[in-house]
């Protein structure tokens, strides 16, 4: 039974231990002072459940066990040559080639028509001002990650995601300025449905 390349936690698990063996806390503490929870759903069910998985394919070792006071031996992974292996064609993989995603937005989008032009203008102000929001978050924590020394190759997701929000941004404006001015195509048509 070969590796399956659906969940993006196995591909943060794989990377984490390409750097230093770890006990899954390990991993999660790592994954939150990165930041990466926000571009990889991370809890730790699903993290003991990934590490379980990539195990039993062989992608990782257990390394060692370690026991400290009172509490239980906890199991310290390693990635295996088969892991690196792995963890690099899944990032070729991912990086070159681009695969159809179904973004919640788009789908909404694409039926906007169904509202009423003034409904859709004020979500899609809404959604301006919580992208600004966004935007102004992710500033400060670049701005913070800088700060620590940490070079932007350590970040450099955010930094896709700045830009794709900024993307976002100036489409939204775009699109709200238009259906205000009713210079969207179609717009007449859209204000006849809907009177």
């Amino acid at each position: 039974m070969s590796f399956k390349r659906t969940n993006p936690l196995a591909l943060a698990v794989l990377a984490l231990l390409s750097e230093q063996p770890l006990h899954p806390y390990e991993m999660a503490q790592t994954m939150r002072e990165r930041h990466q929870e926000e571009v990889i759903k991370l809890n730790y069910g699903s993290l003991y459940t990934v590490v379980e998985q990539l195990h039993r394919h062989e992608l990782i070792t257990a390394a060692a066990t370690q026991k400290a006071g009172n509490r239980p031996e906890r199991t310290v992974y390693a990635i295996t040559d088969t892991g690196t292996a792995e963890l690099h064609d899944w990032l070729r993989e991912l990086i070159a080639i681009p695969a159809k995603e179904y973004p919640r937005f788009e789908a909404g989008i694409s039926m906007v028509g169904l509202l009423p032009p003034d409904d859709a203008l004020t979500v899609v102000e809404q959604r301006c001002t919580a992208v600004d929001e966004q935007l102004a978050a992710l500033a400060v924590l670049l701005e913070k990650l800088a700060g620590m020394g940490l070079p932007q190759l350590a970040w450099i997701e955010l930094d896709y995601r700045m830009a794709m929000l900024r993307a976002e941004r100036a489409w939204l404006t775009w699109f709200a300025n238009a259906t205000r001015d009713g210079t969207v195509g179609g717009y007449d048509h859209w204000e006849d449905r809907h009177r």
